[in-house]
Parts: C-alpha cells; sequence; structure tokens
C-alpha cells in the first residue's frame, strides 16, 4: 500500500512539474514595442438610435498573436461619460468611479479577451442625425498606444407613453415621435396628423381609434405610421422591413369619417382593421396611400363602408384585404400577396357575407381599373353564403384567377396566364426581390395592365402624383417609362 501511494506521489510530482514548465513557457511576457494587439474588427459602427435610447450591443476581440504575453495594458473610454458609449472590458465595466478605464489588463500569446459596447446618446438639439463618436485607447506597457473607434448616430425625437386624445388635437412634427404603449383617440376626439409627421410605435404599441382620424400627408411629405427600430437585424437587412414590428391601426364601432391621404403603414402586424354596426355612414376613406409587409392582414373591413382609391395593400401573411360584408369600393388599386416569409399566406382579396355563423351582408364590393395578383395561381377568394345579400363587380381589373365565364359580375376582366410557369407575376412590377426584402410595384414595361384601363371621374393622377393619360393603367401607379427604356422604343 505504501509503495502504491509512492508511486502515484510520483506521478503527480511529474504532471505538476510538466504543468508548470508548459506555464513558464507560456507566460513569457514583454515590453517590446513591436509586440501589438490586434482587433477583429477597424471600428464599432451603431445603427443610428433615437437620443437617451439605448443602442443593442455591440462586441469585438481583442486578440495577442504577438509571439509573446502582455500585461499591465490600461485600456480607456477616451471621452469618459461625454458621448453616451459604454464599455465592458473582459468583464469590467468602465464606470465613472474608475475613470472610465480599467489597468493591469493581461493577454496571453494567443489568447483574447471581448469587449461589448453600447450607446445611450443624449439629446443633441437638432432635426436631423448627429454623428457621435468616441474611441476606446488600449496603452500597453511599451508606452504603445492602440485605438478602436466608436461611431454612431444620434436622433432627437419626442418620447410618448400610453397616449390619450381626448379632444381636438394636431400632431405636425418634422421631429420623429415614438409611442409607447400606444395611442388612444377617444370618442368625440379628431386627430389630424400633418404632412411630413411619421410616427414610431414600439412593438407593443398601436393606434386605437374611437374618435376620428385625419391623416393628411401630400405627394411629397406622406405621413408615416412604423415601427420603432431603426437598427439592423442583419447588415443587409433594417428591421424596418421586417413585418410584426408594431401592432397597427383599430377603428372602433362608434368611429367614422376617417381618412388616410398620402399614408403609409407598414412592418406591422394588423395594418388597419375597421369594426362598424351602421354600415349606413362612411368609416374610412384611404387615398394614395400604402399597407404594406403586415404579419397580420392588410386591410381587414367588418360591416364598413370604405371607399379606397390609388392605394398599395402589398404582402401579408393574411390576406391583403379581407372584406366582411358591407360596402367596400376599390379604384386603381394595387393589391399583391407577395409575402416571403410563409408559403400559407393569404389570399390579395377575400370577401364574405358570413363570418362565425353571423351574416355579414355584402351590400356592395365595387373594384375597378385595380390590379390583384400574388404567386398562387388564385388570389381573389370568394367565401359566401347563399341567401345572405352578396352584391360585387370586378370591372376592367388585372387579376390572377381562374378565368370565369359568363358572369356580369366580372367584366373586362384580363386573367393572368397561370400555365406559363416561366412568367410570374412579378413581371409586373419593377422590383420584387425577396432576398433583400425589397419591393417596388410600380409597373414593369412587360406588364399587361398599362394602358389596360378606362378614364375615372375626378380621379386625374396616380399615387406619387403622376398624370393619368386618357387611356391610363390599371392599378396604384401609372406606367412611366424610364430613359433606358424610352431609348429602346426609339431604336425600334
Amino acid at each position: 500500500m505504501q509503495r502504491m501511494k509512492s508511486k502515484i506521489l510520483y506521478i503527480l510530482f511529474l504532471v505538476m512539474a510538466a504543468t508548470l514548465t508548459a506555464c513558464q513557457d507560456n507566460d513569457s511576457f514583454t515590453t517590446s514595442p513591436n509586440n501589438l494587439l490586434t482587433f477583429s474588427t477597424e471600428e464599432v459602427r451603431m445603427d443610428t438610435t433615437f437620443s437617451t435610447v439605448p443602442t443593442v450591443t455591440k462586441t469585438f476581440w481583442v486578440y495577442n498573436r504577438s509571439g509573446s504575453g502582455l500585461t499591465g495594458i490600461n485600456v480607456r473610454l477616451k471621452n469618459g461619460n461625454q458621448t453616451g458609449f459604454r464599455v465592458n472590458v473582459d468583464g469590467i465595466y468602465l464606470s465613472k468611479e474608475q475613470g472610465f478605464q480599467v489597468n493591469d489588463i493581461e493577454v496571453r500569446d494567443k489568447d483574447s479577451i471581448r469587449v461589448f459596447v453600447e450607446l445611450t446618446p443624449t439629446m443633441n438639439g437638432q432635426d436631423v442625425p448627429v454623428k457621435v463618436e468616441d474611441e476606446i485607447l488600449f496603452t500597453l506597457q511599451s508606452g504603445v498606444q492602440q485605438k478602436m473607434p466608436l461611431l454612431g448616430w444620434s436622433w432627437d425625437a419626442e418620447l410618448w407613453r400610453d397616449v390619450e386624445i381626448n379632444e381636438d388635437r394636431t400632431i405636425a412634427s418634422t421631429k420623429p415621435i415614438v409611442i409607447y404603449g400606444g395611442m388612444t383617440v377617444n370618442e368625440g376626439a379628431t386627430l389630424t396628423l400633418g404632412a411630413g409627421t411619421t410616427l414610431y410605435f414600439h412593438q407593443d404599441a398601436s393606434l386605437h381609434v374611437y374618435g376620428t382620424l385625419l391623416s393628411q400627408g401630400t405627394a411629397e411629405k406622406n405621413v408615416v405610421l412604423r415601427g420603432d427600430r431603426i437598427d439592423h437585424m442583419f447588415d443587409y437587412l433594417p428591421y424596418d422591413l421586417v413585418p410584426g414590428q408594431w401592432m397597427g391601426v383599430y377603428f372602433g364601432e362608434k368611429s367614422y369619417h376617417n381618412e388616410l391621404n398620402y399614408t403609409d403603414i407598414h412592418s406591422t402586424y394588423d395594418g388597419v382593421v375597421c369594426d362598424s354596426d351602421n354600415v349606413e355612414i362612411p368609416k374610412l376613406t384611404i387615398a394614395n396611400s400604402v399597407i404594406h409587409n403586415c404579419q397580420g392582414y392588410g386591410l381587414a373591413t367588418y360591416s364598413s363602408q370604405v371607399d379606397i382609391t390609388n392605394t398599395q395593400i402589398t404582402n401579408t401573411l393574411y390576406d391583403c384585404l379581407f372584406v366582411a360584408g358591407g360596402m367596400v369600393t376599390l379604384k386603381y388599386c394595387t393589391l399583391a400577396q407577395f409575402y416571403p416569409f410563409d408559403a400559407n399566406r393569404g389570399a390579395a382579396i377575400r370577401f364574405t357575407n358570413m363570418l362565425e355563423g353571423e351574416k355579414y351582408p355584402l351590400t356592395k364590393l365595387d373594384v375597378r381599373n385595380s390590379i390583384i395578383t400574388g404567386y398562387v395561381d388564385d388570389v381573389l377568394m370568394r367565401d359566401s353564403q347563399e341567401g345572405v345579400t352578396e352584391n360585387f363587380l370586378f370591372d376592367h381589373c388585372l387579376i390572377r384567377t381562374p378565368k370565369v365565364e359568363g358572369d356580369e359580375r366580372m367584366k373586362d376582366i384580363i386573367y393572368e396566364d397561370v400555365e406559363n410557369r416561366e412568367i410570374g407575376s412579378e413581371h409586373n412590377f419593377k422590383r420584387i426581390d425577396i432576398d433583400s426584402l425589397r419591393y417596388d410595384f410600380r409597373l414593369a414595361k412587360e406588364s399587361q395592365a398599362i394602358h389596360a384601363g378606362v378614364p375615372m371621374s375626378g380621379i386625374t393622377t396616380d399615387r406619387l402624383g403622376v398624370v393619368r393619360p386618357e387611356t391610363p393603367s390599371l392599378g396604384a401607379y401609372e406606367y412611366v417609362a424610364t430613359k433606358e427604356e424610352e431609348e429602346e422604343k426609339k431604336t425600334e
């Protein structure tokens, strides 16, 4: 037994000796100015953030590949608390109490440390984003100083929480307005949004209207309702292009005479929902507007009187337009269902007169000079119950749906050729890019919608203010040839 113990002790001695020898080999440190740190990036660049709102955390690695250990390193945030940057070095926060620095950092040869950076900028007093800069300084024992530039942009915004509109009010601001918790327009009050106003809604926030909403944008200065993330999910993908960033606009039962003029609503859950108990009173007028990239419905109407002109409703998980009864008219609209995140996406238009066992009489669905298209062979869905009022008309429209014969409610329809798999509905538009999530629903030169409409009284321009010719195009956008296309015509 004693011999066994001696053998074990001898083995442990050899292991410890080998370990100490290895440590000694690896623990050779240097103060030579030729031995430097290397970094995983040349600069830390933050996305634009609203003033006083923290950014996401960025990180980078600090490597020692110099051949010898480096010790006694001082790491300091150059401007301290003057710029709003916060830094953590290898688990140590550079706090005010420490003078925004840490001493005696050690990085062994072929080892590394990790640095974390955040930015919460102060108000800058400007109407545009302002550059925010700082540096992390790494001072080695040799006296050599290495720098990591920090760069961001700060944008002053008005931060509002749980907003209640109880009397008539106009919001017209050149600064962004960020809404936390939501905004409610109560019964008897009218909220007017002036041209150029942008409301940024936090993820759980919505706009509930029980009074009246008048969104009065112009062709040059749209009103924009969007999410509050102004940073990027990936380098190529801003959060603003991702659906579900906020909760959308809801018009309550007693809310009437609402207007959305030149209004851009995008990257929400449900874009707009209209609930009503009196279809005889105008609920909502939408003109020259966009509802795009929704994780629910684009526009859902229930027993409502809604009039829509020169408007784009596109890319929704559920239906772009869902009509449950009521009176709905569309003139010069583009409804395109190219939602990229789920193959089980809804229709471009779905209409019904019965929902969950209740009657929703469809007094009128009148669709003229419009485009109704998407990925699948049939994007026009009719879920109707016999014996319940159902009046609909599609007149001078381009529709991706099986051809209907002998139905006077389908008048002068251009049916897309679903048999030709080489040419999909995407060819109608300037850009359908599912990889980068960039879309441009203006008409491409190949579209059958060009000059396929008929003039309509009182509508002389498209959504962008382009004059409609004597023979107008279908959809929200009039066809405008590019310079290259014009030159191509001349050579034909």
